[in-house]
This record gives C-alpha cells, sequence and structure tokens, in this order.
C-alpha cells in the first residue's frame, strides 16, 4: 500500500468540519446538474481530500466514529422506513431471493478464487462470504422516490437480512477453521444459540421500553436520544456476540418502527439528521479509504477486474431469477441489483480478518477495496435511473390513481383551547393528512375579549400548533380569531376557508348536569354539516396498540361515509397497528371496498355487531393502549336512532378511562337554524326529548338485555 502522508494540509477541528459541511453543500447542488447521484459525489469527494488524494484531511478518529455511527444510522433508516405490512406480505418471495443472493454469491466466489485467483479453500471461503455480504447503500434513493411499499425494494430489504447472517456465519466459520485447524460445529451452534437469544431479548424488551418512554415523556429531543441509544444499544449487544453491529442497527430500525409513525415530528428529526450529518460523513470516510494509486500494478489490475466481475454477477443473476420467478419488469430487477450490489460493512470487516490472520496480501486486500468503490458508485447510478421508472409504473397501475383521487383536497380545522393540549391534536391531525392531494391545515383559537390574559392564551397555542406542525414538515395557516362566542368563530371560519373536517378536543365536564360532549360541540354539531371529529388520547398517537371503530347500522347512506373510512385507515396506516371495524354485516363488505379501493395496505379486521346491546360488551373488550372510533350521527340524520341519544352518557359511563375519538361525518344540506338569538350556545328544547321519554327508554332496553340474557349467550366471539 502507498504510504501515508505524515501530516495532511488541515489538522484544525473546526476546519475539518469546516470542509466536510461544505462538501455536503455543495456535492449535491453540483452533481444534481450532472444528473449524477449525489451519493457518489461524497465517496468521490472524499476520495479527493483523503490521505490517498490531495491529503487535504486525515482519517483520524472523528470520521471513524462519525462514519461508523453514519453506516449504523443508514441500516437504522432502512428497518425504520419499511412498511411491515406490505413486509410480511414479501416476506416468502423474499426469503427466496435472499438464499439466492447468498448462495450464488458464495459459490461463484469460492470457485473462482480457487481457480482463477489460486489462493487455499479458505481463503476461498472467506472471499466468497464478502461477495455474499451487501449493504443497502442505495436505499436512501428508494426512499426518496416513494419505493419503500415496492415489491421489490421489500425483497431486497428480506434478502439482505438472510444475506448479512449467512455471510457472518460463514465468516465465523472460516475463522475457526483458519485458528483450530479444523471445522468446529460447537462454534457456530454456540453463535446461533446467541444469535437465537439476542433476537428474543430485543424481541421483548425493545417493544416494552419504547412504549413505556414515549407514554412518559413527551419531550421530542429527549425521545430522539432515547432511540438513537437503543440504536447504538442493539448495535453493541449484536457485537458482542460474534456479529457485525449493522445488523443489531438494522433489527432495532424494525422493532421501532411500529413507534416512530412516519408524519411524525421524531420521525422528520430522526431523517433531518441522519441526511444531513451521519450518512454523509459515512460515505465521505468510505472515500477516503480507497487508494487509486495501487491500480498501477498490472497483477493488481487483473485480480481486481475478477473480482469486480464476481461481485457484480454474482449479484445480478439472482435478481435476474426473481425477476421472472415473480413476473417482475426490468426496472423492478435493476431495482433489486442496485439495492444488493454496495459491498461496504461486511466487506470491509471481512477483508480486514483476512488480512489480520494473514490469509489475504496486499493485492486481494487493494482489489477488494477496489470492489468496494465500483459496487458503491454503480449502485446508486443504477438505482437512480430504474427507481424513478418504477415510480412512475407504480403510479400508473395504482388503482387509487383512477378517477382523478390524487385530486381530492382536504381543509382541515384545528380548535386550540390551550398550549398544553395543541401539540397532540396537531399531531393527530396531521397523521391522518391526505398524501394524495393537496392538504391544508388550520389551527384556530376563538377569544371573545381583548384582555392582555386571553391573548396570550391564544398567541401560545396558536404558537405550539405552528412548532409542532412544523417539526412534522408540515404548513399550518394559525387563525387568532376575536369572535362573538367559539362557536360563532369555528362556523365563521369553515366558511371562509372551505374547511371540510374540524377537529376539536373531547370536552370536560366541569359539573355534574354538564353533558359529555359539551354545549359548545353540541350546538357546532347543529349548526355545521362537516364532519366534526373529537378525540382525547391519554397516550401519544404512537404507542396506540389497535384502533376500535364502532360503526352504526345505516352508517353507509351518509354522504361522509368514504370520508371518515379514509381518515381513520390513514391514521391506522401512520401509527402501523391493527384496525378492528365492529359493524353488522351489511356494512363489512362497503368498507373494506373503500380501504382496498385506495390501496391503504393496513390490517383491518371486522367483528360483527348488531345493535347498541352488543356495543355494551366492547367495555370489556377495549384496552388501555386502544383508541376506540365511535361514528356517532346528528340527529334526523339517516343513521341516527332514538339508542343514539344516550350515546354519549353512556360513553362517559364505560369508557371515561379510554382513548376515545367521535366522528360525525359529513352531511349535506341546510343546517338547522339557531333557535335563540341572545344565547347561541342554548340548546334547542323543541328537539330534545323529555327526561319521561329518557327513562321509558332506558327501562326498555333494561328489560330487552335481561331478556336476551336468558334467550341467547352473550355474544362473545367479537374479539377471537
Amino acid at each position: 500500500m502507498i504510504p501515508l502522508a505524515q501530516q495532511a494540509l488541515v489538522t484544525e477541528p473546526v476546519q475539518i468540519f469546516l470542509i466536510v459541511l461544505a462538501i455536503i453543500l455543495f456535492a449535491p447542488l453540483l452533481l444534481n446538474k450532472l444528473k449524477i447521484p449525489h451519493i457518489i459525489g461524497m465517496i468521490v469527494a472524499g476520495i479527493a481530500i483523503g490521505p490517498y488524494g490531495f491529503d487535504i484531511l486525515d482519517r483520524d478518529s472523528s470520521f471513524a466514529i462519525f462514519g461508523q455511527v453514519g453506516l449504523l444510522y443508514l441500516m437504522f433508516l432502512a428497518g425504520l422506513e419499511i412498511d411491515m405490512y406490505h413486509l410480511r406480505l414479501n416476506l416468502r418471495r423474499g426469503m427466496l431471493f435472499g438464499i439466492l443472493t447468498l448462495v450464488i454469491p458464495l459459490v461463484m466466489g469460492v470457485l473462482t478464487s480457487v481457480y482463477l485467483l489460486g489462493v487455499d479453500w479458505t481463503t476461498a471461503l472467506l472471499l466468497g462470504a464478502m461477495y455474499a455480504s451487501h449493504t443497502l447503500l442505495a436505499y436512501p434513493v428508494a426512499a426518496r422516490f416513494g419505493l419503500s411499499k415496492a415489491p421489490a425494494v421489500l425483497i431486497a430489504i428480506v434478502g439482505t437480512i438472510i444475506a448479512v447472517i449467512g455471510a457472518l456465519l460463514v465468516l465465523a466459520a472460516t475463522v475457526s477453521v483458519r485458528q483450530e485447524g479444523y471445522f468446529n460445529v460447537s462454534a457456530i451452534g454456540l453463535l446461533m444459540l446467541r444469535l437465537a437469544l439476542w433476537v428474543l431479548v430485543l424481541l421483548y424488551a425493545y417493544p416494552r421500553l419504547a412504549r413505556y418512554f414515549f407514554k412518559k415523556y413527551s419531550d421530542k429531543v429527549t425521545q430522539y436520544v432515547f432511540v438513537l441509544v437503543l440504536v447504538l444499544l442493539a448495535s453493541c449487544s449484536a457485537q458482542l456476540i460474534g456479529l457485525e453491529p449493522v445488523l443489531g442497527a438494522f433489527f432495532a430500525g424494525l422493532l421501532l418502527n411500529r413507534y416512530v409513525p412516519v408524519s411524525s415530528p421524531l420521525m422528520s428529526s430522526i431523517e433531518f439528521v441522519g441526511n444531513a450529518l451521519f450518512i454523509p460523513y459515512f460515505l465521505i470516510s468510505v472515500g477516503m479509504m480507497i487508494n487509486l494509486r495501487v491500480f498501477g500494478d498490472m497483477a493488481t489490475i487483473r485480480i481486481s477486474l475478477i473480482m469486480l466481475a464476481v461481485a457484480l454477477t454474482s449479484k445480478w443473476l439472482p435478481a435476474w431469477i426473481a425477476q421472472k420467478v415473480y413476473g417482475f419488469d426490468a426496472d423492478s430487477r435493476k431495482v433489486m441489483f442496485g439495492l444488493t450490489a454496495a459491498h461496504t460493512a461486511v466487506a470491509l470487516a471481512v477483508v480486514s480478518v483476512g488480512f489480520r490472520l494473514d490469509m489475504f496480501d496486499e493485492k486481494i486486500l487493494n482489489s477488494t477495496i477496489a470492489v468496494i468503490l465500483v459496487t458503491c458508485a454503480i449502485a446508486p447510478w443504477i438505482m437512480t435511473g430504474a427507481a424513478a421508472r418504477l415510480r412512475v409504473t407504480m403510479l400508473d397501475n395504482d388503482p387509487s390513481n383512477a378517477g382523478g383521487k390524487l385530486q381530492r383536497n382536504n381543509n382541515t380545522l384545528i380548535g386550540v383551547a390551550n398550549p398544553v393540549t395543541t401539540p397532540a391534536l396537531v399531531e393527530l391531525a396531521v397523521l391522518m393528512r391526505n398524501t394524495r392531494g393537496s392538504h391544508n391545515f388550520y389551527a384556530l383559537h376563538v377569544r371573545n375579549d381583548n384582555t392582555p390574559a386571553a391573548k396570550s392564551v391564544s398567541q401560545n397555542s396558536l404558537t405550539a400548533a405552528r412548532r409542532t406542525a412544523s417539526a412534522a414538515d408540515t404548513a399550518m395557516e394559525t387563525l387568532d380569531r376575536y369572535d362573538l362566542n367559539t362557536v360563532t368563530g369555528i362556523l365563521n371560519a369553515i366558511n371562509e376557508r372551505d374547511i371540510t373536517e374540524v377537529i376539536l378536543g373531547m370536552h370536560r365536564r366541569a359539573t355534574v348536569i354538564d353533558s359529555f360532549l359539551g354545549n359548545k360541540v353540541e350546538q357546532l354539531l347543529r349548526s355545521t354539516n362537516r364532519m366534526v371529529i373529537i378525540t382525547r388520547c391519554f397516550i401519544p398517537a404512537g404507542t396506540i396498540t389497535r384502533v376500535v371503530v364502532w360503526v352504526p347500522p345505516g352508517a353507509q347512506y351518509e354522504t361522509g361515509f368514504n370520508r371518515w373510512v379514509r381518515a381513520v385507515s390513514r391514521l391506522t396506516r401512520q401509527v402501523g397497528c391493527r384496525i378492528i371495524f365492529c359493524c353488522n354485516g351489511e356494512l363489512q363488505p362497503l368498507i373494506r371496498g373503500v380501504i382496498y379501493s385506495e390501496n391503504y395496505g393496513i390490517r383491518c379486521e371486522f367483528r360483527t355487531i348488531d345493535g347498541m346491546d352488543d356495543f355494551i360488551l366492547l367495555s370489556n373488550r377495549v384496552l388501555d393502549d386502544d383508541l376506540l372510533v365511535v361514528i356517532g350521527a346528528r340527529a334526523q340524520s339517516v343513521s341516527y336512532s332514538t339508542e343514539m341519544a344516550e350515546l354519549p352518557a353512556f360513553l362517559q359511563r364505560h369508557f371515561a378511562r379510554n382513548n376515545l375519538m367521535v366522528i360525525y361525518p359529513e352531511q349535506f344540506g341546510e343546517a338547522p337554524v339557531l333557535t335563540s338569538f341572545t344565547d347561541p350556545l342554548s340548546a334547542d328544547i323543541a328537539q330534545a326529548p323529555s327526561a319521561l321519554s329518557l327513562k321509558l327508554r332506558a327501562f326498555w332496553r333494561a328489560l330487552r338485555r335481561a331478556m336476551h340474557r336468558f334467550v341467547r349467550p352473550s355474544n362473545r366471539e367479537i374479539w377471537k
């Protein structure tokens, strides 16, 4: 190898950091004009400024630390951004591809190393492990094009898990043979046992730790540091049991995937820090390891060409076979090849072990570095062109795009009353954001006086809403309104901004005679036909385990039926949990049709409930970590019944400690005229049932429930 210079040109820490940030800033700007992936630019810049280039910077401990953390961050993001629902659907196909992308490179690497490079079988097996392993270096390209749910991407990710684990097992077996002179079966078995125990411990501990911590601490900085600690802890523990740290980071991403929604502020912070600092540092550090001067030797060039041909061919063949078996197009094959072609992490581990054990000479070592350089440059280049074409193909074949559904517009009004509850309301609204059209968010605070205290509460609430939306990379327009009363202010904002849905926090009863929803919400429901969502969550939305939706009979006849189904489906997709619809048999195919036509890709289940009597059973089935969604009905609507009049009181009695969301679907037509001029918040006495009528209805329902217990058993099968 070419000896390094005694001292680099720049050694001051501030100057080093300035140069690195300048590369991170200008490399994408310059290379975008040349249609070159910026990942390649980072690597080339690392070659230029490194000790084997112009020797501007030395690859000191800062690059070693940030580069290693950047690699772990890259694998963690790959696991965190995976759509787990679609990953399960493509698990079998991914296992087949993983076996192919492990066995084919391993066999080709062993044979070519023995018969073309002239090494012994042990060294050839070690080189075969290097060929079999790969790194998802081009995954940021797939994520940028929105291909995280594409079958080709998910199959490649599953294949990566199998290939990396298999390569590490081969590496352990080879080292055992080299050091002990024979194949130690017990050592390999012990490694697999440690791997199984490690997986079980993380599967048990990480979800419980994440749910507890996110419930207890809501500060985003604290949550981010907690997530990073879990990632590094998984990486260190994987290294302690004899595996590569990248496997621990990737597995941590899979386990935390459920608790970090894609549209959440925490996810935006994780992506921002990784893409702005850690991952570019890793790419630059990879470039600084590459020495282009060693290729003046013809023997090294010959070995490099052979190894490069084996590395690319052995990864292209599994992608080609998978394309033919699964009937994919050429772009899907290129995407799978682009994701699995890059060799970095495990390849570096393999060559370092081989060089330390005197199994490799400098020619093979430098040729391996050349393979890393070329594959790291080719993989993003192939991925960029294929990902763009595959994205266009997916949009053309997506049934949810038919009929102009992409042009659906949403205008959401969020009523913020105080800065304490505002962040939770805004986060929930952002999780229900429509990504297939324009979606505008408005935060509204209505006040009826101009005192400094009222103005301070208004500004603090709106500032909290704006800050929360900005953290989730969402535009939010804030409205500070001075009006006669809260209901009038909301109604005026609905008419001025053409609001499609209103999200409000649930009313807290101040007195015994106070109603469950509150006079303001009841008055608003009578005054507007827009969809109104009243919510109360005691836990963060990311920690919800299930969404349970109760739908009354006849809800399909409401004009806002599709809108509320889409809203709860988008929430479920972002949170990553399953959704259970409790309704009659007539509603189930209609709800399923909306979900499938929109291609949301969520785990939806259905439980048959015929009436309010079966609804009572839900009080014992809904857990503290569940979100109960109740579809209400306005008086005189199609789905309204006499039993719906006592629904608020029933919710207060049986679900006072549960996470609750009450949705009143959108209705068209003229809104009822307010009957009181002096007090717009007063109830309409003519429409309210009398106290005697309510008592008679309650007595009749109690009598029916008592009779049903003798006639038929309770419906205990709704929570199979």
